[in-house]
């Protein structure tokens, strides 16, 4: 009791901190245990706890008056009421209320013998250390030692097949058996106890073990709230948590037997499909209704789910319920009613509204419609879960939620994971929590995890965004539901992610026709043995008592007449429809409209000064907000065109949000430096230059009724960030939703979303998307990456047929953009920048904007434009003519120069000094794709004798050239030749290299031909050389009887009826030339030298503006 004394008196002395840490430090077989629990284990008090006469009797009598001065201060004497209130006091260990994570000394005498409330020796504080330490490595390190492989493949190595024992190696700690009876206090930070302080040593580990080492293993102890941690504790730790009641345990065995019946049946019905199916792996369709029912519970009404192909139909099927005969068709190879290529089955979406029946509310379900790019679809759905919070004004998340499924080898391998779980704590594109559910098939593909990830699990990913993370083996299910319960009530408790692992394997191979014994023949030999899910819990429910074989084979019948009398159904339909699959209705906005009226986009030039002034006004408070000197010029600047009534491009950017934002349409800008704009011109948002976080956003302020405003720098990323905004745009079709690239260029980082989603997602899903895209687009001598936007790529995933020539008519314009895929537009003007921007809210459809956007033009002199072209009766110029001497005097004009975007204010310049302003024209093509036909053709017609010229200041392979050229011709009808000029490479500066070359050109039938000519009829015909083909019909003609022909199940304004790549179209005789001249084709956009720069500008500027 020397020791106990000693500990107990070096307590309360003034080197108390200092002393009693050291000797805890020196007690030999806990010197590992004190450097890391002393702190946390042992409270230390200040100097002024160290009274005289702090023992014995009068410690007990100081005691009284204390607990007495804590009920009432009034009932002790004024001077130790003066005494306890003052800060020099503390109150020894027997005195002083217990604190989170802290334990009074004398709790450290359980079960070490000795008199009541004395101080414990120094074996009983090193083993409550050591116990301590044991609690927290099995919240910390039982995930690695837990059963989480149901095949049993990688389960840990454990010294004596015991996890216990392993955890005791990494301790000086070896109990006997008298201690694993002895009781030791709990601390704070473990609620195994329940209700009870303090456990023998036998009970404290065999719960951990059931806790942490069992078929859950729980990484959270990552995560740097205190708070979260208990939370999560408490939620695994307390006694009696995985206990489930009867009933429970039936709903569980009635949805896996509907998860693994509806995989049995598609594999007998259609075993040579195929489909991806869940088999392994079948407890995530219950896994994901328990998320569902729990979340309900909690206020939840729209769940927004993304997933890859695997388990997709099951989720369809089982969770959102779609019915069963609309999936079956599916499979059976019909056409289509409606417009649309239509994708394969395992990627389609959905949308459902039905009744949860196990909480008896309405639930809103959706599954986005996702590519074979896996993760593709993560920040889309993240997007739209965004968005439909935004408009529901949930603010913190409560009534919308987003659920997000992966694959493991996915989950750790595709860096658009990582990107999109940095979006989550983002004030503007947080979706307030997602759960993440891995199925983990413990192989991708055909490659094992070893090769395949460098970190310990494929869900370690969500550790940098303090996710916590629940691995789960899914042979469990009730610890499956358990997981899921703690994940949904994670969610809507603190509104971050968490992630769920749920280990299982993969019965089949990739797909169904795999075979997976090729490269994982160990694997596939525990699997072909191994019991399904559903026979494993089916028979412990039935040793248990709780349901009888007769019970489990009729529902499993049950099911099995369901999907039979759905495949009955199935085989009466005689087509598919692509809109059953939509995930994105948008109710009312269609019906009643006009296909094809758009309207006005002109505004009131009231309108425009209001929206000019208030964007070019200080804060309110100006006198309190200091402004950047810098920035005050702009705003003047700004003002000063207001009063001339002429705008600059970011004031006609201005003008087009603010005069939506007054009709009430939203708009959401995002991307990198957005705010204040790559080049320094926007400015929407000002700071305070003395205040942190003090900012002030004009457009936000404009009207008292507007539409919210929302421009947001995002992070560093545009696969993730552009995916996002897609999916916003997807919500809501009145919101004018924005991309900016910092540069043109970045957006090939975003390749996967441009061509699965925005280019093809209407054909492929039925879904519409007015998302616009801003690409900062220029060849200024920056140099090859900074350059070009890659706009040929747009181009040539654009959808109109190059050699066919729409019928002409009023609408012509308004149908070309119905029916393009997107649009593709290069504008010189901020007038048209202002007018094809709300034109996307005009329309009655949506599109896709691609909108190259320029850099220098940006403080341009010469590119603004006069209210005038931005008021009522205005509209959008799909090609500006020449209004100068050249446009008034066609006759005499000996060159027309057409071009797109910044290079037009390079050819003026130039044609002006060479003083060819009557002989040269320069036509500027705003809108690019759609290819404006008939306004080529106009002007074609009203410079009869001239030579026709497109100029481009990218290189021959690169830019809209080879877009054009063909559309040209069809314009033309092939009487006109279209050359090509540009600046010839470094070949020589004064001189171009020019190539002529003959080619064969089509000639386009006229339009009034009642039927085109089939591609295969095109193919397979010989011609003979007096046109007419072996026993059949001249050339141009088309043989019904011996040609296979295409059914026409769509009429498509931009393409010829029957989808014909050339329709009606006849080999020419005459052998037109196509002139080239300019730089030669290249691997880089542009050189990185600026004198070379500077000498090829030059030479295209002088070889387009000559005659």
């Amino acid at each position: 009791m020397h020791r106990a004394h000693t500990a107990f008196s070096l307590a309360l002395s003034p080197m108390a901190h200092r002393n009693f840490a050291t000797w805890l430090l020196k007690s030999g077989t806990s010197q590992k245990l004190a450097k890391a629990t002393a702190a946390a284990a042992v409270r230390t008090y200040n100097s002024a706890a160290a009274e005289p006469f702090a023992n014995g009797s009068t410690a007990t009598y100081v005691e009284e008056m204390y607990n007495s001065w804590l009920r009432d201060p009034a009932s002790v004497h004024t001077s130790w009421d003066a005494y306890f209130r003052s800060n020099t006091y503390t109150s020894p260990p027997n005195l002083a209320p217990v604190q989170a994570n802290t334990l009074p000394l004398t709790a450290f005498n359980l079960g070490g013998g000795g008199v009541a409330g004395a101080a414990p020796d120094s074996k009983t504080i090193d083993d409550h250390l050591a116990v301590q330490a044991i609690i927290r490595s099995y919240q910390i390190r039982g995930h690695n030692i837990a059963h989480l492989d149901p095949l049993e493949i990688n389960s840990p190595e454990l010294p004596g097949n015991s996890s216990t024992k392993s955890i005791y190696a990494n301790f000086s700690f070896e109990p006997s058996e008298q201690d694993m009876e002895r009781q030791f206090k709990l601390p704070s930070t473990t609620f195994i106890g329940g209700d009870e302080a303090s456990l023998p040593l036998k009970e404290i580990l065999n719960r951990l073990e059931n806790v942490y080492c069992n078929k859950i293993g729980v990484e959270f102890m990552f995560i740097n709230s205190l708070e979260q941690c208990n939370w999560i504790r408490k939620h695994f730790e307390t006694p009696g948590v995985l206990n489930f009641s009867p009933e429970e345990k039936r709903l569980i065995l009635a949805r896996l037997t509907r998860a693994t019946g509806f995989e049995a049946f598609l594999a007998k019905k259609y075993s040579s499909e195929k489909r991806f199916g869940l088999e392994g792996c079948e407890i995530m369709i219950p896994a994901l209704k328990e998320i569902i029912d729990v979340s309900t519970e909690l206020g939840v009404e729209s769940v927004i789910m993304g997933m890859p192909h695997r388990g997709r139909l099951n989720t369809l099927a089982n969770v959102c319920r779609k019915p069963l005969n609309q999936i079956f068709t599916q499979f059976a190879g019909l056409e289509a009613a409606d417009d649309g290529s239509g994708d394969v089955k395992y990627h389609l979406g959905t949308y459902i509204e039905r009744l949860n029946r196990v909480t008896n509310k309405n639930i809103r379900l959706a599954v986005v419609a996702n590519p074979s790019h896996l993760e593709a679809v993560d920040p889309v759905v993240q997007g739209k879960t965004r968005a439909e919070q935004f408009y529901r004004g949930d603010q913190e998340g409560k009534k919308v939620m987003s659920i997000l499924i992966h694959g493991d080898a996915a989950f750790c391998g595709q860096g658009v994971v990582y990107e999109t779980m940095h979006l989550s704590d983002l004030p503007d594109y947080t979706t307030h929590g997602t759960i993440h559910v891995v199925a983990n098939n413990q192989i991708g593909f055909t490659t094992d995890p070893r090769f395949s990830r460098s970190s310990p699990y494929c869900t370690d990913v969500a550790r940098v965004v303090n996710a916590p993370i629940f691995h789960v083996n899914a042979d469990d299910p009730e610890a499956v539901m358990h997981v899921c319960k703690v994940a949904a009530e994670w969610r809507a408790t603190f509104h971050k992610d968490c992630v769920i692992d749920l280990v299982g394997y993969r019965r089949n191979g990739h797909n169904e026709i795999d075979e997976p014994m090729f490269t994982q023949p160990l694997m596939y030999q525990k699997i072909r043995k191994h019991k399904n899910c559903l026979d494993l819990y089916a028979d412990k429910l039935i040793a248990e008592g709780t349901v009888t074989g007769e019970e489990v084979k009729s529902v499993a019948a049950k099911y099995e007449n369901i999907c039979e009398e759905a495949f009955a159904l199935a085989k009466t339909e005689t087509h598919v429809k692509y809109k059953d699959w939509l995930d994105s209705p948008w109710s009312g906005f269609f019906e009643g409209k006009d296909p094809l009226k758009v309207a006005p986009t002109g505004v009131k030039e009231e309108t425009l000064i209001h929206i000019g002034n208030r964007f070019s006004m200080p804060p309110p408070n100006a006198a309190e907000f200091v402004i950047h000197k810098g920035l005050m010029r702009v705003l003047a600047a700004r003002k000063n065109m207001v009063d001339e009534k002429i705008a600059d491009w970011a004031l006609g950017e201005a003008m087009a949000f603010g005069s939506l934002l007054k009709e009430g349409i939203h708009v959401r800008l995002s991307g990198q430096d957005v705010e204040r704009g790559t080049f320094s011109h926007r400015h929407h948002v000002l700071h305070h230059q003395l205040v942190d976080k003090a900012t002030y956003n004009s457009l936000q302020h404009m009207y008292p009724d507007q539409a919210p405003y929302s421009v947001s720098n995002s992070s560093l990323s545009e696969y993730a960030v552009l995916g996002f905004e897609h999916g916003y745009s997807m919500t809501n079709p009145n919101a004018l939703v924005l991309w900016e690239a910092q540069f043109g260029d970045f957006s090939n980082t975003a390749q996967s979303i441009i061509d699965q989603f925005i280019s093809s997602g209407q054909s492929k899903w039925v879904r519409q998307s007015g998302l616009v895209m801003l690409l900062p687009h220029g060849m200024e001598g920056m140099g090859p990456e900074h350059s070009s936007c890659r706009v040929e790529r747009f181009l040539q995933m654009s959808s109109d047929d190059p050699d066919y020539f729409p019928p002409e008519s009023d609408e012509f314009a308004v149908r070309q953009l119905h029916d393009i895929n997107w649009i593709v537009a290069n504008c010189t003007t901020p007038a048209n920048l202002y007018h094809i921007l709300r034109r996307q809210i005009a329309l009655p459809f949506r599109k896709p904007l691609i909108l190259c956007t320029p850099k220098s033009l940006l403080r341009h002199p010469e590119a603004k434009s006069p209210f005038s072209e931005m008021s009522e009766g205005s509209e959008f110029q799909r090609i500006i003519p020449d209004n100068g001497p050249a446009g008034q005097n066609p006759a005499s004009v000996k060159k027309v120069v057409f071009c797109s975007g910044r290079v037009y204010y390079d050819l003026t310049k130039t044609r002006a000094e060479k003083q060819l302003e009557s002989d040269v024209a320069i036509l500027r093509v705003e809108q690019i794709s759609p290819f404006p036909f008939d306004l080529v053709k106009e002007q074609a017609n009203l410079y009869k004798n001239a030579e026709l010229v497109w100029a481009q200041e990218e290189h021959k392979n690169q830019g809209s050239w080879t877009y054009v050229q063909p559309r040209f011709l069809t314009a033309l009808n092939h009487s006109r030749d279209v050359s090509q000029s540009d600046d010839p490479m470094s070949y020589s500066n004064t001189t171009t290299n020019t190539t002529t070359t003959t080619t064969d050109h089509t000639n386009i039938e006229s339009a009034s031909e009642p039927e085109s000519k089939p591609w295969l009829s095109r193919m397979f015909a010989s011609n003979k050389s007096d046109g007419s083909t072996d026993g059949g019909p001249a050339t141009g003609d088309f043989n019904a009887a011996k040609h296979f022909d295409l059914k026409n199940v769509r009429h498509d304004f931009n393409r010829p009826a029957g989808n014909a790549a050339a329709p009606g179209a006849r080999i020419s005789k005459t052998g037109r030339k196509i002139s080239y001249t300019g730089r030669a084709a290249s691997a880089s956009t542009a050189t990185g030298s600026k004198a070379q720069h500077i000498r090829e500008l030059n030479a295209l500027l002088n070889d387009a503006i000559s005659t």
